[in-house]
């Protein structure tokens, strides 16, 4: 299974059983690093300060999840941890509560001529994302965001 159809699915299966525990998904990646594939599940918790007693009680819920659905057949690490200082950014929620802060992003598409930014998120509204950078306003739809994460 080609890994953007794996994070596809998976979104759904895994982002309800975290919140059963009240936490938040933020991010799945799905990488090989040397010969070892890692899946690492990026969370967050009202008020932040992920610890880990939080990442190891995450993992415990969902090693058998994962086993359960058959998503990723060979051997493969689970590695779960806190957004961190850059955090991911890829939900209309997220854009919504970071207003204000400065952001960069990658489109799949270039806008106005543009797939790279690094400026401030000035708004979402229906699901374009409106970022000001070098004292212009771009917009990208949510739809060709390639990656986004703050830049703090």
């Amino acid at each position: 299974m080609e890994k953007n159809e794996l994070l596809r699915l998976a979104w759904p299966i895994l982002e309800p059983e975290l919140a059963s525990l009240g936490y938040e998904l933020v991010e799945l990646v799905f990488t090989k690093t040397g010969n070892t594939r890692v899946l690492r599940v990026h969370i967050d918790k009202e008020g932040g300060g992920i610890t880990i007693d939080d990442c190891t009680a995450a993992s415990r819920l969902l090693d058998p999840v994962l086993d359960a659905t058959e998503l990723i057949m060979s051997q493969y690490m689970l590695e779960v941890s806190s957004p961190g200082i850059d955090r991911p950014i890829r939900k209309a929620v997220d854009f919504e509560r970071f207003v204000g802060e400065t952001i960069r992003m990658e489109a799949y598409v270039a806008s106005n001529g543009r797939k790279r930014f690094s400026g401030t998120l000035v708004g979402f509204e229906e699901d374009m994302i409106q970022v000001e950078c070098d004292g212009e306003t771009y917009e990208v739809h949510i739809e060709n965001l390639k990656h986004a994460h703050l830049d703090r």
